[in-house]
């Protein structure tokens, strides 16, 4: 069988080969981390913010370092570094309000996003998309109830992220051993 003219250049796919024990780690830590959010959403939602503080210091600090050495985009990493250093210096100050102001903009961003999301499904089927127009409704209702009462929001989403990393650590445990086998 003779070859095609003009196949020097191959293109060839990488996979990315996950070790099945990462997968089976995250997986684990997902659930784990899910029940504590189930079992005691107010203390690991204050820890788990306390860790995104000391990420975004960290993160903050590094950025302010590379745009003082780089002077490609570097008062763009400047700014960045600097917020993340505020943010981070500020939620570690404030340790009891700052999982509630967080959570509160988390609810807020969430809210908005459905309304977004479900004005777009509404749109697109408006033009003959489909009938998805009920879950472009329900969406943009979940969104307006989340802006409107967004207490309840901040109350009920360590149990919504506990239940979801619960779900989602189930399935990279299960296809942590499919990799493995």
């Amino acid at each position: 069988m003779e070859q095609p003219i003009g196949t020097d250049s191959k293109m060839e796919l990488k996979v990315s080969q996950i070790p099945w024990w990462s997968v089976l780690l995250e997986g684990i830590i997902a659930i784990v981390i899910g029940i504590f959010l189930l079992y005691e959403p107010i203390t690991t939602t204050i820890l788990l913010i306390r860790l995104l503080a000391i990420f975004w210091l960290a993160e903050g600090i590094i950025a302010v370092i590379g745009a003082l050495i780089s002077t490609k985009d570097g008062k763009w990493k400047l700014l960045s570094g600097i917020l993340s250093i505020i943010a981070g210096v500020i939620i570690l100050m404030y340790p009891i309000f700052s999982p509630y102001v967080v959570l509160k903009l988390l609810v807020i961003f969430i809210g908005a996003l459905a309304i977004v999301n479900g004005a777009v499904i509404l749109a697109s089927t408006l033009k003959g998309g489909g009938g998805m127009w009920i879950l472009g409704a329900v969406s943009i209702v979940l969104g307006l109830l989340l802006l409107t009462n967004s207490l309840t929001g901040v109350l009920i989403l360590p149990w919504i992220f506990g239940f979801f990393l619960i779900i989602g650590g189930i399935g990279a445990v299960i296809w942590g051993i499919r990799i493995r086998t």
